[in-house]
């Protein structure tokens, strides 16, 4: 799986000074992992629950997996996050009596896909003291309410605070044209290119030959789903948008085309068969003119779950790491979680 901030800026485009993401017109995408993990534990730990038996304090945030980020489109910030939290509580009822208890509220699905109120909030604990069931009643109660409360700060703060300077101010009409015509996608100097031995030739359109050496990479994955969902969301062009976080383009028949973050990635279809297979031309803009890989999608369904294989031929071999790391983070990664194919089958 790639790492942040190891990604092809190629893939989506990235906030640079040099005007690339003229007027927010491409996908930007701004990591908001670390800052949520830091923003979480600043609003839950020591955080006090009253409730009608006793007071409660959150200990400490012993769980916080899952991933965030926040991205512009077009000037629309859109955020995606998936949080699965646990906490650690100690409480006392009420008298002086009342022994510590101990315990822990576990939040599985914190998601921008469920609603704060559709949350489950679980309040645990192992206490086999006769007052351990009767505050954790009140917790159920009370405390929910008051979990809710700081998660909705969290995401308030996820959706103004984060953000913060991702729209970036357009361009004044009389500056010069000449930055919004750059090219975001920049592989190498296309005017100077490398020529290895034993290349592969090709022509440009100004039709000076250069030479690139091709190579082939294999990527699989394993979906949690239907061999027939994987394949829908190759081709059907709301799901293909969808896990391109909007950026899609398909037209799913032989011959049509397709394209993703801007144009940034595009081809055509050649093969189509349902639901086990599809072979596609495939390329970065940033590719010298004419050269195209040949992709190939082949959708194997097992006993519980779907196995995606793509077999990718003629890739530019100084191109070949980043081209694995975006099939990994912006087609597998991206379709487990937007739909869910990362998840058990039922």
């Amino acid at each position: 799986m790639a790492k942040w901030g190891e990604g092809d800026p190629r893939w989506i485009v990235e906030e640079r000074p040099d005007a690339t993401n003229v007027n927010n017109w491409h996908w930007t995408e701004k990591n908001a992992c670390q800052w949520s993990k830091d923003k979480l534990k600043e609003l839950f730990t020591d955080f006090k629950i009253e409730t009608t038996v006793g007071t409660c304090k959150i200990t400490e945030l012993e769980k916080c997996e899952g991933d965030a980020s926040a991205n512009n489109r077009k000037a629309k910030i859109i955020i995606f996050f998936e949080w699965e939290l646990r906490l650690k509580w100690k409480a006392k009822l009420n008298n002086e009596s009342s022994e510590t208890i101990s315990g822990t509220v576990e939040i599985p699905n914190l998601s921008d896909e469920n609603g704060i109120n559709d949350l489950d909030i679980q309040f645990l604990t192992e206490s086999k003291l006769a007052d351990a069931e009767l505050l954790k009643k009140a917790l159920r109660i009370d405390g929910t309410k008051q979990i809710q409360a700081l998660l909705e700060k969290y995401v308030e703060a996820l959706q103004q605070e984060f953000t913060q300077g991702m729209i970036l101010p357009k361009k004044e009409s009389g500056t010069s044209s000449t930055n919004s015509c750059m090219s975001n996608l920049t592989l190498e100097d296309s005017s100077t290119p490398s020529v290895p031995k034993n290349g592969v030739k090709t022509e440009r359109k100004s039709t000076e030959p250069v030479k690139l050496n091709l190579t082939d990479l294999k990527t699989s994955s394993t979906m949690k789903c239907a061999a027939q969902d994987v394949y829908n969301a190759l081709t059907r062009p709301e799901m293909f948008a969808a896990f391109t976080n909007g950026s899609g383009r398909m037209e799913p028949k032989v011959g049509g085309t397709f394209e993703m973050f801007g144009g940034n990635v595009h081809g055509k279809i050649l093969e189509l068969e349902e639901p086990n297979k599809i072979v596609q031309d495939w390329r970065f803009k940033s590719w010298p003119d004419g050269i195209f890989s040949r992709v190939t999608f082949t959708i194997t369904q097992k006993s519980d779950s779907t196995e995606i294989t793509v077999r990718q031929k003629g890739v530019p071999e100084s191109d070949l790491e980043r081209t694995k790391e975006g099939w990994d983070k912006y087609y597998w990664d991206a379709m487990k979680r937007t739909f869910g194919f990362g998840s058990m089958m039922l």
